[in-house]
């Protein structure tokens, strides 16, 4: 008898719990539910429309006429602009990312040092982050002008005849918007990222390299960039992710110029689509970028696995 006794009052237990469990579950399913709207109107929704278009000839003002497969064929055989824009978002990429994740995370290290107003100095490098882009493109047209920007006028009374053309010039176009980039990013999210990956390293792993008489550069060397591995990934994806990505800055500087220099792949998914009205070939174009995108970043995932090391595993 105590043993059905026992045994009900289990069965009720859980049943208690259980309600309790479905309460709380059907809590977190209300709090989540303006996300999920959000998340299928606003995203899921529109990338399926765009899916579909990508397969139609649509200018917004008329219907969609279905073409199959042909804006894919069309943009790898007759689009002349598709691969040069690939290519020169691929060097925007390449040039830029390295740059910003290895400066910034020199940057945070030295900032990681018990220096004496080491705050207002984080203040400082992180101050550029904090100017909008219209504004960081516009200071830098004026800095990089070719005739009377400062930097050329510098440039020419420490006796250069010919300095670089910046912006209106095809060769220094995208270098100068790589510029453009290290300087809101050099001190911005990715140092901050970089900072608190520094939080993370044991400080008795630096009190043992400094026992088998590591010097400075031996530490960061052997202990500190070693544990960010993690974090440098972290920034890496990241990086690529926005280099690729890359419109406002051209649009703004040069919109694509001089002589297309600037003309990256997201600006020419946006005149397809905004100037020329061939929203249906946009879509194909979008739709092959978002796969590069993830292919390029599951393949970083697939090499993190050889040189990202996780403290503790």
């Amino acid at each position: 008898m105590a043993n059905v006794t026992s045994s009900l009052t289990g069965v009720s237990a859980r049943r208690r719990v259980s309600a309790a469990q479905r309460r709380q579950n059907l809590y977190g399913y209300l709090f989540l539910t303006p996300w999920l709207i959000g998340f299928l109107g606003l995203f899921i929704g529109p990338g399926l429309y765009s899916f579909y278009l990508s397969f139609t000839k649509y200018d917004v003002l008329s219907t969609p006429v279905f073409l199959g497969l042909k804006n894919y064929t069309d943009m790898l055989s007759k689009d002349d602009l598709f691969w040069p824009s690939l290519g020169r978002t691929a060097y925007y990429a390449i040039v830029s990312v390295p740059l910003s994740v290895i400066g910034s995370m020199g940057l945070a290290i030295l900032l990681n040092t018990k220096l004496r107003g080491v705050t207002i100095y984080r203040t400082l490098f992180f101050m550029p982050s904090l100017v909008p882009l219209v504004a960081s493109i516009v200071l830098f047209k004026v800095l990089l002008n070719s005739d009377f920007g400062l930097v050329n006028t510098a440039l020419r009374n420490l006796g250069m005849e010919n300095p670089p053309g910046w912006f209106a010039d095809q060769a220094w176009a995208i270098p100068s918007l790589v510029l453009v980039r290290l300087w809101g990013s050099l001190g911005g999210t990715q140092m901050i990222i970089f900072l608190a990956g520094l939080q993370g390293v044991p400080t008795e792993l630096y009190d043992a390299a400094a026992i088998d008489g590591a010097n400075s550069w031996q530490s960061t060397r052997h202990v500190t960039i070693p544990l960010l591995t993690p974090t440098i990934f972290f920034n890496t994806v990241l990086g690529v992710i926005v280099a690729m990505q890359t419109f406002a800055a051209a649009f703004i500087a040069t919109e694509g110029g001089p002589g297309f220099a600037t003309w990256f792949f997201a600006l020419h998914i946006w005149k397809q689509a905004f100037d020329y009205f061939n929203m249906g070939y946009a879509a194909a174009l979008a739709w092959f970028f978002a796969v590069i995108i993830v292919g390029l970043t599951l393949i970083q995932m697939r090499l993190s696995k050889r040189f990202v090391f996780y403290y503790g595993e």
